[in-house]
């Protein structure tokens, strides 16, 4: 069974092992899809249920029952995943068919890598998330798949436009081709941000940062400690924009991880005392 997030999300088998898909990507029969929600797993305690983080302090069997559930709700294997390394850099990189497994059964050979393609049929390529924002990429003309991390450092870095560089360069991708979706992370009325990120953001984007920042009190103004909202999904849709992605093809999932705790996890809310999800994408 399945019921309409809103008009760019639905949650799949809600009945079984639920995930969120995305309109966007469904009309591509070639490609599978989803972001995980906190529903469905084995977890228990502060884990509940469905935490794919291995490295969240959660009983190891526990996680990897999480992982058959989910991969089998969506249609795949585990054995098919190859995880990031998230550091929260810019680091995007070309995966291969040989990669998968690696992150769950086997080492990375690979490390400091946010962000993930591939054209190969099989590979799953996966970003965690609980909060931070999942970038989920498709080339429906060269068959190009892309998954990509970018919290707060990733987006003033401009990690979408160099998944976007990345996927011209090694498959000829045009960005105009590229469809994009923006997926369930913290929303801008939930994320509140000191100076030292604001700056940031602020010698990043310019005037641009004038949609991504807002004020959110005259609280310590005269101590220079004043508080912004950050507004991750529209730093990341106005660098698609700039990359050449058509603003029809870039989709912002409207899910807030904070605001829908009942359907997420959300590290703002709970700190370190919580589960991950994940983004997934294969080709078929």
């Amino acid at each position: 069974m399945n019921r309409e997030l809103n008009e760019h999300a639905i949650l799949k088998n809600i009945d079984q092992v639920p995930y969120v898909a995305f309109p966007v990507f469904e009309a591509y029969p070639e490609l599978v899809c989803g972001f995980s929600t906190r529903l469905g797993g084995v977890s228990r305690g502060c884990f509940a249920s469905m935490n794919l983080g291995f490295r969240r302090g959660d009983e190891e069997e526990r996680v990897f029952e999480n992982y058959r559930r989910i991969c089998g709700s969506m249609g795949f294997a585990p054995e098919q995943l190859i995880f990031t390394d998230q550091v929260h850099k810019t680091n995007v990189r070309r995966a291969y068919r040989a990669d998968c497994g690696k992150g769950i059964f086997s080492e990375r050979d690979y490390a400091e890598v946010d962000g993930h393609i591939t054209n190969e049929s099989g590979a799953v390529l996966m970003v965690f998330g609980a909060d931070c924002v999942p970038l989920l990429f498709y080339d429906p003309v060269k068959h190009v798949i892309g998954a990509v991390h970018a919290g707060w450092r990733g987006s003033v870095g401009r990690i979408a436009e160099k998944a976007v560089e990345r996927m011209g360069g090694e498959f000829g991708s045009e960005p105009s081709d590229l469809r994009v979706v923006i997926g369930p992370s913290i929303g801008a009325e939930c994320y509140e941000v000191g100076r030292d990120v604001a700056d940031a953001f602020l010698g990043a984007f310019g005037e641009d940062a004038k949609s991504i920042l807002t004020l959110s009190g005259p609280e310590g103004a005269a101590q220079g400690c004043e508080k912004y909202r950050l507004d991750l999904w529209e730093a990341n849709r106005l660098v698609l924009l700039q990359a050449g992605v058509k603003p029809e093809h870039t989709v912002v999932s409207g899910l807030c991880t904070m605001c829908r705790q009942d359907l997420f996890f959300s590290h703002r809310a709970n700190g370190t005392k919580r589960g991950s999800m994940a983004g997934f994408i294969m080709l078929r």
